[in-house]
């Protein structure tokens, strides 16, 4: 539980730190993740190395120049059993006007495993803007431990 609240603090303190020197929207996200485990080459029994989940959160978006902008989020993901947090920080780059580019690494909380609850991973996305209000975004985040999934996410966000 320490950890959860140092997570939502550390998102906080950078929402509130960018909030006066720039222009900072506020949005909702939600959509399904498909869920890549790893797999040893040798079982050929059922497959069970994609499961799909779903996820919805916040983000907020601070422009820092011109077209880069820093976008911190909070996600809560259901992946089956598996309950988590995700707090990725993005580097935001507006290719024009509808396409951006986001990579950043990703903090994840995970409610469910015993010993190692938090774990890092690399994100890089993609978003299409319908509307300045509307987009449908496109991540695929790669873990760096045998126990921590690589996925794919597929959603629609909304900026307020």
């Amino acid at each position: 539980m320490k950890n959860l609240i140092k997570i939502l603090l550390i998102f906080s303190v950078i929402s509130s730190s960018f909030g006066v020197q720039a222009q900072t929207e506020f949005g909702i996200k939600g959509g399904l993740n498909f869920t890549f485990f790893k797999v040893a080459e040798s079982n050929f029994g059922e497959n069970t190395d994609v499961q799909l989940g779903f996820y919805a959160g916040a983000f907020a978006d601070f422009e820092v120049e011109n077209d880069f902008h820093l976008q911190p989020e909070l996600l809560f993901i259901s992946l089956g059993d598996f309950n988590f947090l995700n707090a990725p920080i993005y580097l935001k780059y507006n290719i024009d006007e509808r396409f951006n580019i986001l990579v950043g690494p990703s903090i994840n909380y995970f409610f469910d495993f015993f010993n190692t609850k938090l774990k890092i991973r690399a994100d890089l996305g993609f978003a299409y803007n319908f509307t300045p209000s509307v987009d449908l975004h496109m991540k695929y985040t790669i873990g760096f431990q045998e126990i921590t999934p690589n996925g794919l996410f597929l959603g629609l966000g909304y900026r307020l």
